[in-house]
């Protein structure tokens, strides 16, 4: 069995302890208590008891890591754009300088695993570098635990991954 990582990164305006962040800093704890109900949230990075982490990447501020691992794609999007957590990613320009894209990158890991900082930003750069792969994948363009691309929804309709018939029902017109 697999569950669902996720990382993102944000490049921070301003250090967490200045007053422009304030904002920022105060929903942390709601929006983690938020993720710990939300159906299907499995495990999140803390770092002193504190949601994420910051990095201090070679270049440019500090950089926000936020990691997390999920039962599937369907429960980490429930809560990113259909909880209240989507009002803040409305907001994110007031705290976050624009990041180079994508920001964030997925993957599948094994159930019960935690995966590190180092590998989620070896997983976003992979991402970056390559586009989407089984190895890591974006919001849009997913892939399945063995590697397979999921197709997209039709609107109103569930994603789904191809099989063996889509080929020839678009070969013969079906």
């Amino acid at each position: 069995m697999h569950q669902l990582a996720q990382v993102n990164v944000a490049r921070l305006r301003r250090p967490l302890d200045d007053p422009s962040m304030r904002e920022f800093v105060a929903a942390l704890g709601p929006v983690e208590r938020l993720a710990a109900v939300a159906p299907g949230f499995v495990w999140r990075l803390t770092s002193d008891g504190v949601h994420g982490v910051c990095v201090q990447p070679e270049t440019g501020g500090p950089i926000f890591v936020n990691l997390t691992v999920w039962r599937d794609y369907d429960a980490l999007h429930q809560f990113v754009y259909r909880s209240p957590h989507a009002g803040y990613l409305k907001r994110r320009s007031r705290w976050f300088d624009p990041t180079p894209q994508p920001s964030t990158a997925l993957w599948w890991v094994p159930a019960g695993s935690e995966p590190t900082v180092d590998d989620a930003l070896r997983r976003l750069r992979h991402l970056r570098d390559h586009g989407p792969s089984g190895r890591a994948f974006s919001l849009r363009r997913r892939f399945t635990v063995d590697g397979r691309p999921v197709r997209a929804a039709r609107r109103g309709g569930p994603a789904r991954v191809p099989d063996k018939t889509d080929h020839w029902a678009r070969t013969i017109g079906s």
